[in-house]
């Protein structure tokens, strides 16, 4: 009996070691995040000459990344300059619309088919309002294990730096560009990180978000000027809704190739999981209302 305690201490103790070893290696880790132009191919912006920034704008850009960045010094600097991209392609826009994506919140809207289909909807709409839109993708993790890590913890905490980050991009456009409206979209685990930013420009009126699928462990926190879906109305959302036996299941009957391919059957999570109903897109009914009539409401018609 006593020899089995040992065992089950030892045990414990390696499994504590270890999860302290993951906690330190992500607070360590710094994550910079890209913004991409999702116009451009999915580009990083282009970083302008500073002739082409008025010297305030570019002193606040130094100072946020110094906030967030500190002794990093080629990290801010790289923050600085994404900034400064963000604020002169945006600057004779009427919106930015930014999109997370789900899962390790490393790949581009290219990859998320439902998303493109939803981005293209939010700019017509915004178009035939009579609004110009600059339309970006936020890369929040870089793509080795590291990244992962680091994603993991974040996501457990509810996103303390990634969302930090993020808003404090939003922040320095809506703060430098008065008219400036920007919309934060989410699909997935990029739901967290939106509404985690959302509640920390709470007090900004110059900030929505449209969100779909949110993890059924997340309970929003800022619903005031946002849209979350967490149903595509052809059929229930299993990962939304917690249905782990139905997910567990598909996951199963796909693995053994008894289940019908992605494109007949839509809904997947961390790229591995079947997740029945965990699919958005603009031509379904319930989507494209539901969007459009949040945009209506909150932006009517351009005076």
């Amino acid at each position: 009996m006593a020899n089995n305690l040992r065992k089950l201490g030892i045990l414990v103790a390696l499994a504590a070691v270890l999860l302290l070893g993951v906690v330190l290696v992500a607070v360590a880790y710094t994550a910079v995040g890209v913004t991409r132009d999702v116009e451009m191919g999915g580009s990083p912006l282009y970083t302008p000459g500073l002739a082409a920034v008025p010297e305030s704008v570019a002193e606040d850009a130094v100072e946020l990344a110094l906030e967030l960045f500190g002794d990093y010094q080629a990290k801010s600097q790289d923050f600085t300059n994404q900034l400064l991209a963000m604020y002169v392609e945006a600057r004779d826009r009427d919106f930015v619309v930014i999109f997370n994506s789900g899962g390790w919140g490393w790949k581009f809207l290219d990859n998320s088919p439902g998303w493109c289909t939803i981005f293209d909807g939010i700019e017509s709409e915004l178009a035939s309002m009579g609004y110009t839109s600059l339309m970006l993708d936020y890369q929040r993790t870089e793509s080795n294990l590291r990244g992962m890590i680091d994603e993991f913890v974040e996501l457990l905490a509810v996103y303390p730096s990634k969302a930090e980050n993020l808003a404090y991009r939003v922040e320095f456009l809506t703060s430098h560009i008065p008219d400036l409206k920007v919309i934060i979209t989410g699909e997935s685990n990029g739901t967290v990180i939106a509404d985690t930013a959302m509640n920390i420009l709470r007090d900004n009126p110059q900030v929505y978000s449209v969100q779909t699928g949110s993890p059924f462990w997340h309970r929003n926190a800022m619903l005031d000027r946002t849209l979350l879906l967490n149903g595509n109305g052809v059929m229930p959302d299993s990962f939304s809704q917690g249905d782990v036996p139905t997910i567990l299941w598909a996951s199963l009957k796909d693995l053994v190739g008894q289940y019908p391919p992605e494109e007949e059957a839509p809904g997947k999570i961390l790229t591995v999981l079947r997740a029945p109903g965990h699919d958005y897109r603009w031509q379904y009914p319930a989507v494209y209302s539901e969007i459009k009539g949040f945009l209506t409401q909150n932006f009517s018609f351009k005076q």
